[in-house]
């Protein structure tokens, strides 16, 4: 058995799913996403330091080297992870552009810790460890700035239509509401205890009525 046959036979050693050796077959999206959520369940469960790619291979009853054909080592795996993740953001946008409604994005927002537990604490894992990985960080960066673009767009709408604030640019608007969101991110893994559904209300509301016109304002009507 050459080195390489060995590290891999090791490496998948240990309790869990049968690994299932030879070249991945079937679906390749599929299973990059398979690969994907056995990575999150392990940052979720171990931390970002602690994950590797025997371990996501592990958890997703694979040999390491069925990782890395779709994933050639850690950093492209988390960066994938993180892409993915933005895509979700991306998705709950792009579901309040039809009926413009922050008060219902925020609320999709907040709803992630409880129909997906692991997709806060993750996040917050990726994002604190993003600034040690320049190439992981420029991912994030890039993918940041597109969601703040995009809710820059739905707030401007908002303020067109007199639902939101303008005395205030919706630029800033956005940064200030990207701000909120990744701290209730940050915290949620370190006291979900605190986020009770009556909670998470009152904080829909707060920022509600940090965003919403201030009672008999005057509209702007210049630029």
């Amino acid at each position: 058995m050459s080195d390489s046959s060995t590290r891999q036979a090791n490496d998948d050693g240990g309790s869990g799913p049968a690994a299932r050796r030879g070249r991945p077959a079937g679906d390749r999206a599929g299973k990059r996403a398979e690969l994907l959520k056995a990575a999150a369940s392990v940052i979720a469960q171990e931390g970002y330091a602690n994950t590797s790619l025997r371990k996501v291979a592990h958890r997703a009853g694979c040999t390491t080297g069925a990782v890395t054909y779709y994933f050639a080592n850690k950093e492209e795996l988390v960066t994938a992870l993180a892409e993915n993740r933005f895509d979700d953001f991306d998705a709950m946008l792009a579901a309040g552009r039809d009926r413009l409604d922050v008060r219902a994005l925020l609320e999709r927002w907040l709803l992630r810790t409880t129909d997906d537990p692991e997709f806060w604490p993750v996040m917050s894992q990726l994002l604190v460890h993003a600034r040690y990985e320049p190439v992981f960080a420029a991912a994030i960066e890039r993918r940041y700035a597109r969601h703040r673009s995009e809710l820059a767009s739905l707030l401007a709408a908002g303020q067109t239509q007199g639902t939101i604030r303008d005395d205030i640019p919706a630029d800033l608007l956005a940064d200030q509401l990207g701000a909120m969101g990744d701290g209730w991110m940050m915290m949620f893994p370190i006291e979900p205890e605190r986020f009770t559904q009556s909670r998470i209300q009152a904080l829909l509301d707060a920022a509600i009525t940090l965003i919403a016109p201030p009672p008999d304002a005057p509209r702007r009507t210049g630029p």
